[in-house]
């Protein structure tokens, strides 16, 4: 934990920032657990690479499997500021709200009962989890899977095609129901 009398300047910096505010900077560093941001403004960090922070989910609205296919070591980017962490001192960035939320345009003009062709993400013990659209993603529970195929697990495979039923769309929580039947 850095202590606040440890570095003022870091401080005072990370509490005039404001929600929603744009920052610029550069990938400083790409690690597992997120990306560290050189900030165009404001003092460097004294332990990390940058002072902005980007945890995973807030690179993209698309699934990837490393952060190295979203952003680059070196790139610029701007980002939204989330929050001020005070046990690390760092800012917590967003670069995906500086994007189109893909969930709300298709929710526009999708509706329940549309018909979708999309490709299996993810397979879960009690679900199917679906890309349908560029940066969208819903779920067909097991019970809303075929008749003829009810295990998610063994009678499914990443990387499929399959047809689905839009059964709704939760814009507020960023949800998508899918059915098979």
């Amino acid at each position: 934990m850095i202590e606040p009398t440890q570095n003022p300047e870091l401080w005072e910096f990370l509490g005039s920032l404001r929600e929603g505010e744009l920052l610029s900077g550069t990938v400083a560093a790409i690690e597992p657990f997120g990306v560290f941001v050189a900030l165009d403004e404001g003092p460097p960090h004294p332990c990390f690479p940058g002072v902005g922070f980007l945890m995973l989910p807030e690179l993209s609205w698309q699934r990837f499997d490393d952060a190295s296919e979203v952003v680059q070591v070196g790139e610029r980017v701007i980002c939204e500021f989330l929050q001020f962490d005070t046990y690390n001192g760092e800012a917590r960035l967003s670069l995906r709200a500086t994007q189109p939320d893909p969930l709300q345009a298709f929710a526009e003009r999708v509706d329940a009962g549309h018909k979708l062709t999309g490709r299996i993400a993810l397979r879960l013990p009690f679900a199917l989890v679906v890309e349908i659209a560029d940066g969208v993603e819903g779920i067909v529970h097991v019970s809303e899977l075929a008749p003829d195929r009810p295990d998610p697990e063994t009678d499914f495979t990443v990387g499929e095609e399959i047809t689905v039923l839009v059964a709704g769309v939760d814009r507020q929580r960023r949800a998508v129901k899918l059915s098979q039947k």
